[in-house]
């Protein structure tokens, strides 16, 4: 748990640099294939503390819903505004998510007169702001911002669910999930999908399936698959597919929830199969954990694993290199 001194350190700053009213701003969804993308900004006076209060991404659906109404409750001022999914194909996710944000800031009932919005970047106000990298878990007032607007969206995809049954939506939430992607290729994208986000899934042009040509990537799985369950692994999910792109296998036991990308090539390539993944690569694998463990939060210690797969005609080895990036 947080300190009171963690969380509330840059709020107190800018009050101590005369700012009155600090204005905590995040945002949720960039990451679904389908819905809108939501961001909250929250106001609290200076002395309210609320310890349970945490980036949305660790706490449970559970815990995020109890907070929702405290978080209302206890605001000086809060706003909750979307950008569409038109928008998100107009400007692409990143602008119509810095849209949303400044939608959130300007409707605030109560003007700020400084923003720490979490994140590298800014959105377009006219108000004093300082971005802050992973301000969700370093700022109170980011973190309930990112409560509001993970709760708010979540609760806006089950309400489009029964308009939309055969998606699933109210599993899932628009998420890249192996359920979700299962119901594209069987249904087609609906007019809440973003087109964009479906390119490999589907021909662009013709919005139809695309052909797989990955056999042998895919024995190379279900060669490393078994390996990992022979030693006591529970799979938990296979290709799943974000916007950072897929990770191969996504397994877990007691300790550890472990994202593994799989290389698979014949024993004539000259290069090593895990050359191949390299900086820019692992980059992608680390995004993407990222925002599945922000669909499905848990206490598991992260690892991120290469399994090389070498194929020699009927022979074939098969070599785990364990933490092979990451923290």
């Amino acid at each position: 748990m947080k300190s009171e001194y963690d969380m509330l350190r840059y709020e107190k700053f800018h009050i101590g640099q005369g700012y009155e009213t600090v204005c905590g701003v995040d945002e949720a969804g960039r990451g679904p294939l389908a819905g809108p993308v939501c961001a909250a900004a929250v106001i609290f006076p200076p002395d309210v503390i609320l310890e349970e209060v945490n980036d949305s991404k660790k706490l449970t659906e559970k815990k995020r819903e109890e907070l929702f109404d405290v978080i209302k409750e206890k605001a000086l001022a809060y706003n909750i505004a979307w950008a569409s999914v038109e928008e998100i194909e107009e400007m692409n996710i990143l602008n119509a998510a810095m849209l949303a944000m400044k939608r959130a800031v300007e409707g605030l009932p109560v003007e700020p007169d400084f923003v720490i919005v979490d994140g590298n970047k800014k959105p377009p106000i006219d108000i004093p702001c300082e971005a802050v990298v992973k301000g969700d878990s370093l700022s109170q007032s980011i973190a309930a911002a990112s409560i509001l607007a993970k709760v708010s969206r979540d609760r806006l995809m089950l309400e489009l669910a029964p308009e939309y049954p055969e998606y699933c939506f109210e599993k899932h939430k628009g998420y890249g999930t192996k359920l979700h992607r299962e119901k594209l290729l069987e249904y087609g994208p609906c007019k809440i999908h973003r087109p964009s986000f479906l390119k490999k899934i589907f021909d662009p042009t013709l919005k139809k399936p695309k052909t797989s040509k990955r056999k042998k990537g895919d024995m190379g799985e279900d060669m490393a698959l078994e390996m990992y369950l022979k030693n006591g692994y529970e799979l938990v999910e296979r290709n799943y597919n974000s916007q950072y792109g897929e990770i191969d296998i996504i397994l877990k036991n007691d300790e550890l929830i472990v994202f593994s990308e799989v290389k698979t090539r014949d024993i004539s390539a000259i290069a090593r199969p895990s050359d191949s993944v390299d900086k820019r690569k692992q980059k992608k694998i680390l995004a993407a954990a990222e925002v599945f463990l922000s669909e499905n939060p848990c206490e598991l210690q992260p690892r991120f694993d290469i399994v090389e797969v070498v194929l020699n005609g009927r022979e074939t080895s098969i070599e785990l290199i364990e933490n092979a990036f990451g923290e």
